[in-house]
């Protein structure tokens, strides 16, 4: 395929500089006739003037004739129906601004952009050790931890999670955790609105004693002691921090609690992470049984299709401290949007762009997903909030995928009102989509991203892409420059370690709710019996 930096033209309309039309042979006939008359009284010139006439005459008559001279660069842009049929025009908005051609198809890859061969032998497991005490027999019953959480709703269930294992550490009974009400989003939900609250208890039974409601004693309310701990907060820090609150005061409020605690811990804590994220912590009915209505009209549209979680809102963009190429309009509507941020720091969009901590565009999702391999026959699905630019700032992603799904366009008004003005319950919706498709992609590193990424570990390494930002910045700045072959394989080069494989997966890399790695230990082979488990952490 050739790239090109200028408009193709139809052959027939091409310019031959050899061709002198025949306008131009009349203008000079008439030329000589005039020079004539103001020479009347030379003899010799009209002769001459006659010749060279002719034979500029009888030029551009063989000129017309012939066909026109095949410049290497005239054939380097040479204009074609089949090429146009199968390409798509783009135009760079990072950058130059030369024409970009896009295939329609996605390539010749097949299933492998599909499944992942490996996935089926790799398998999550949370069951707790021999040597793992049960809830009821290390809790005091007069230790009582309560949490509230931080953020939007995939932030807040880290904090929920993290708030199971901190009782079990803090051998104390955990109350129903409080959900953030004064965040950006100002969603009024409680816990029990989004999560089953009594699968919820009845699921951690054995491992943490939980309750809905503080109890009384004696008939008299008790009032927790509020405080805030560190983030990354360890077994050590708990015992250290919080034990002595909770044999003074009883009942301890643990405030703004998200990611409070550690990265690394036990195995047998982290088991307990996962058995709270992956199997306690499930929908209300009446979301799971929206998002299972999502997912099947997903399913009715194309076996197989793509969840894409697309941050893009104007809030998220000027808290990134980027640029996306709006100009002055979009540098004075984010630095006014940024003020709300008292202690934000004034960041440099070319070194936050740089060091990959800059959401890719929906355009450049678009052309990530097919130097991949996705064509434009595949369906996706969008999770996301009100995207920065609305349809302007969308329409490159949907020329190149024109089957473009979200709830709102697969669901009616009537079906979604009872979550619509709750922002966690659609987030909910979002999820559920999300993580039963075929293959799920982000265009950041954010918490849903995480949730999602490791949830698709734990269950069997669905494929889950998230963009290497650091590495194709540089490719998305000069694309204008390259041909698409170029492009396309230096995309694949750059999604290596990204694209949610079962060897990714390291110890010590990402949050463990991204990579939950502590929880993947039942590997089974295709080269041992079926009854053969080899056991791995």
């Amino acid at each position: 395929m050739k790239k090109t930096t200028q408009q193709h033209q139809p052959q027939h309309h091409r310019r031959n500089p050899n061709r002198i039309s025949n306008n131009s042979v009349l203008r000079i006939l008439q030329g000589l006739i005039f020079c004539r008359r103001r020479n009347l009284g030379s003899h010799l010139l009209p002769f001459f003037s006659a010749l060279v006439g002719c034979f500029l005459f009888l030029f551009a008559f063989v000129s017309f004739l012939s066909p026109p001279i095949n410049h290497h660069h005239v054939h380097h842009f040479h204009y074609n129906h089949s090429l146009l049929d199968d390409e798509i025009d783009f135009q760079s908005h990072i950058g130059n601004t030369s024409t970009f051609l896009v295939p329609r198809a996605g390539g010749s890859l097949g299933d492998e952009i599909w499944t992942l061969s490996q996935s089926k032998f790799h398998h999550g497991c949370s069951q707790k050790s021999e040597t793992f005490q049960d809830g009821d027999a290390k809790t005091n019953p007069e230790r009582f931890l309560l949490i509230v959480t931080s953020g939007g709703l995939n932030q807040q269930r880290t904090g929920i999670t993290d708030a199971v294992v901190a009782a079990y550490m803090l051998n104390s009974t955990l109350v129903i955790p409080e959900l953030d009400n004064r965040s950006y989003w100002k969603d009024q939900s409680n816990f029990s609105d989004i999560f089953d609250v009594d699968w919820f208890i009845t699921y951690l039974s054995k491992d943490v004693n939980v309750v809905k409601q503080l109890p009384t004693i004696d008939g008299k309310s008790l009032h927790p002691y509020r405080t805030r701990i560190p983030r990354r907060c360890d077994a050590e820090c708990y015992e250290s921090r919080v034990v002595p609150l909770l044999e003074k005061k009883k009942v301890v409020k643990l405030t703004k609690f998200d990611y409070r605690l550690a990265n690394k811990l036990d195995t047998d804590l982290q088991k307990l992470r996962c058995r709270a994220n992956y199997h306690a912590l499930r929908y209300t009915n009446p979301i799971r049984e929206m998002g299972k209505k999502l997912v099947e009209r997903m399913r009715m549209k194309s076996n197989r299709y793509i969840a894409l979680h697309l941050r893009f809102e104007s809030d998220m963009l000027a808290f990134s401290g980027c640029y996306f190429g709006g100009g002055n309009k979009e540098r004075r509507e984010l630095e006014q949007i940024r003020k709300r941020w008292e202690t934000l720091h004034k960041q440099s969009p070319d070194r936050e762009r740089r060091q990959g901590k800059c959401p890719l565009t929906p355009e450049e999702v678009g052309l990530m997903l097919r130097a991949l391999g996705y064509g434009e026959d595949v369906h996706i699905y969008v999770a996301s909030g009100e995207v920065y630019g609305g349809e302007d700032t969308l329409w490159p992603l949907k020329q190149l995928f024109p089957n473009f799904h979200s709830k709102e366009s697969i669901a009616t008004k009537e079906e979604l009102a009872p979550f619509a003005q709750y922002s966690s319950r659609m987030a909910a919706l979002d999820f559920i989509v999300c993580n039963e498709s075929d293959v799920f992609v982000t265009n950041n590193n954010g918490n849903m991203a995480k949730m999602l990424a490791g949830r698709r570990r734990y269950f069997g390494y669905k494929p889950t892409i998230r963009p290497n930002a650091k590495k194709l910045y540089r490719l998305f700045l000069d694309r204008g420059n390259m041909t698409w072959e170029e492009f396309a394989s230096g995309v694949r080069t750059h999604q290596i370690g990204f694209m949610g494989r079962p060897n990714e997966s390291k110890p010590g890399k990402d949050e463990f709710h991204e990579n939950p790695i502590a929880c993947r230990v039942l590997i089974s082979s295709p080269s041992l019996p079926d009854h053969v488990i080899i056991v791995s952490s």
